[in-house]
């Protein structure tokens, strides 16, 4: 007889749904903003991601931009042109 032994722990935290602040479905004009970090990549992918969505979302309106520098923080005016004219954001970060 083999016995396997499981090396996770056990979780003390509760798991929690993440819930979504907006439903793009039922939104009028659903903008979204997708923000790349600057890594190689990161806006093809993004773009690929909106594809995707659009899929199953066709009302969806994709507007796409990048900070260029991954090690910094988006431009406080870059914000708020998204925040102007989108109701979310998807954001890249890491490799």
């Amino acid at each position: 007889m083999v016995d396997y032994h499981d090396p996770r722990g056990e979780i003390a935290t509760l798991k929690e749904p993440y819930g979504l602040s907006v439903n793009l479905a039922s939104s009028n004009d659903a903008c979204v903003a997708f923000l790349a970090n600057g890594f190689p990549d990161s806006e093809n992918f993004l773009r690929e991601l909106a594809i995707a969505m659009k899929v199953h979302l066709t009302s969806l309106r994709a507007e796409h931009f990048n900070k260029g520098n991954a090690s910094i923080s988006a431009p406080d005016e870059m914000l708020a042109e998204i925040k102007a004219g989108c109701v979310a954001a998807v954001t890249a970060y890491g490799h």
